[in-house]
This record gives C-alpha cells, structure tokens and sequence, in this order.
C-alpha cells in the first residue's frame, strides 16, 4: 500500500502521542498530590508559598483539573486514534491558559516562584500546542478518525 494514502500512523506519531500521554499523566499526579497536601504539607511552605495556596480561587483550581483530565483523556483518545482527542486536547490547552491566567496575572506567584513560575507554563502551554496540532496533522493524514 502506497505510504501517502496509509492510515497506519508512523512511528514518530506513536512516539509524540505516548510522550504526550506521559506528560499529562504526570501533570495529573501533580494535581492529585496538590489536592491531597495535608495541612501538615502546607505548614511546611514558606509564608509566601502558603499565602499564594491559601488564596487560590476554586475557579483557578477547577482550571487544573479539566486541564490535566482533558490532556489525559486527549493524550490517550490519541493513541487510539480517535478524533475526539482534538476537542480534548483543545479543551485541556483552553484551561490551561485560564489556569495561567490566575498565576500569571492575578497572583504573586512570579514573586514567590520567580522564573519557574513562567517557565514552566510557558512550557505546558508549547507541549499543549503541539499535541493539538499533531492530533490536526493525524486528522489530516487519515490516521486520526472521527
């Protein structure tokens, strides 16, 4: 069968896509672990790290968890193939930039985190980009499906 009309995907595509689903995997770890700090976990921040947890909007943390369920569930509509992983993956990087937004915009947290505070959502941001556009690219190469 000629490559170009195959709607087997490539290695590259398995590789990106199971990345993509390691990354969100450990994207909901961390809000599991961030759900479940006890109050113990929180005395043991510094004041300013407990202040910025203390002063997080419920809307703000509700962004987090659909972001790192949409991305989980995206991720791995993915390596099934299915095209419903781009709606998810959209919906994840959508609340992720509302997650952001709150960090970013509305708290101190550059303050208490300094340049971590935007790399790293500089970085779930690009990651998020790039999963919705290789689910784009398998739509468009027939390997991704409705």
């Amino acid at each position: 069968m000629d490559k170009a009309v195959s709607n087997t995907p490539p290695l590259w595509f398995w590789i990106l896509a199971a990345l993509g689903l390691v990354w969100n995997l450990m994207g909901l770890m961390a809000f599991v672990m961030h759900m479940n700090l006890t109050p113990q976990d929180i005395a043991a921040l510094s004041d300013a790290e407990q202040a910025l947890y203390q002063s997080t909007p419920i809307w703000a943390t509700a962004a987090f968890a659909i972001a790192v369920c949409a991305g989980t569930a995206g991720s791995l509509l993915l390596l099934f193939k299915r095209g419903l992983s781009v709606l998810l993956l959209v919906v994840s990087l959508i609340a992720v930039l509302i997650q952001n937004a709150h960090s970013l915009l509305m708290s101190n947290a550059v303050d208490v985190y300094g340049s971590q505070a935007i790399i790293m959502p500089t970085l779930v941001i690009a990651i998020g980009l790039g999963l919705i556009k290789l689910a784009k690219t398998g739509q468009h190469r027939g390997w991704v499906t409705s």
